[in-house]
């Protein structure tokens, strides 16, 4: 693992005195993440909905860097008025923000695409626009500050592969991946910015969103492997952040994603990796 005094001298943006906001930060990746900054010397805001969890974590974050290093505040980013007014609190109470880590989301399956309009509507406001409010709240005000800083999008697998069995949740992250790349093309022709943007493709990750699991899986990495994991690509530059777990390993991802994608250049119906004119054909693929 890389040590800290490298990771900072190769990210400015995570020096220490250096302030965080954290959304989706009561849990999983996103609380492994404030953990971790914290023990940097980073100031933090966690964000979160309001409650037991949130109020826990801050205790937690707050025993690593000291009350006056950290911030709460709940906040429901599928409202950008929670959003922009996280971001006043942010800047605020530390005057810069360097890090803004976009983490927050739901995995309830709303159904069908014709089922549970308001389910859906729900679940792609926190997962898509919950990203897009934080970075209509932070990066306008990132880039007048003319420092280095750091947006990390969390995205997913299920946004690039798009397997069944959650179809919203699929939509929503395919919506990161897509907004993110955006977002890091425009920051890149930004004149002067020293403001980059990434995507985080967790693998098979612990978190709160781990359905009917009530300890790690063993094929699970926990949200702090992630966040090292995420901190040395950080530091190799990489865009895309894709990290393996006990179960995947990059090339059995990359394998994946080339078929994937081969379904449009091969003309083969949509998502047939589960058709059972190409199942056979899939396992062929993964076996060379």
């Amino acid at each position: 693992m890389i040590a800290d005094t490298e990771i900072q001298i190769a990210l400015p943006a995570l020096g220490q005195g250096n302030a965080a906001v954290i959304t989706g930060a009561a849990s999983g990746i996103g609380l492994a993440a404030a953990k971790r900054l914290a023990l940097m010397g980073m100031k933090i805001v966690l964000a979160d909905i309001g409650g037991p969890r949130l109020d826990d974590a801050s205790r937690a974050v707050s025993a690593i860097a000291g009350d006056d290093a950290v911030l709460a505040v709940a906040s429901d980013v599928s409202k950008a008025g929670e959003v922009d007014r996280l971001a006043d609190r942010a800047f605020g109470a530390f005057g810069e923000v360097s890090l803004l880590m976009n983490n927050a989301g739901v995995g309830d399956n709303p159904g069908k695409p014709w089922e549970n309009r308001d389910g859906w509507k729900r679940l792609l406001d926190i997962n898509f626009w919950g990203i897009v409010h934080g970075v209509e709240a932070f990066a306008p005000r990132m880039l007048a500050s003319a420092r280095p800083g750091l947006i990390v999008n969390t995205g997913s697998k299920q946004g690039i592969t798009t397997p069944p069995g959650n179809l919203a949740y699929n939509v929503s992250k395919a919506g990161v991946k897509t907004f993110t790349e955006g977002l890091a093309h425009a920051l890149r022709n930004e004149p002067a910015a020293r403001l980059s943007a990434h995507l985080l493709i967790p693998g098979f990750t612990y978190t709160g969103l781990t359905e009917g699991a009530t300890e790690k899986p063993a094929g699970a990495w926990t949200g702090e492997q992630v966040i090292d994991f995420m901190l040395e690509s950080l530091v190799r530059g990489d865009f895309y952040i894709l990290c393996p777990d006990n179960e995947a390993a990059r090339p059995m991802d990359e394998k994946r994603m080339a078929w994937a994608i081969g379904d449009i250049i091969e003309n083969r119906p949509a998502l047939s990796r589960w058709h059972p004119d190409h199942k056979d054909a899939f396992a062929a693929f993964m076996q060379r």
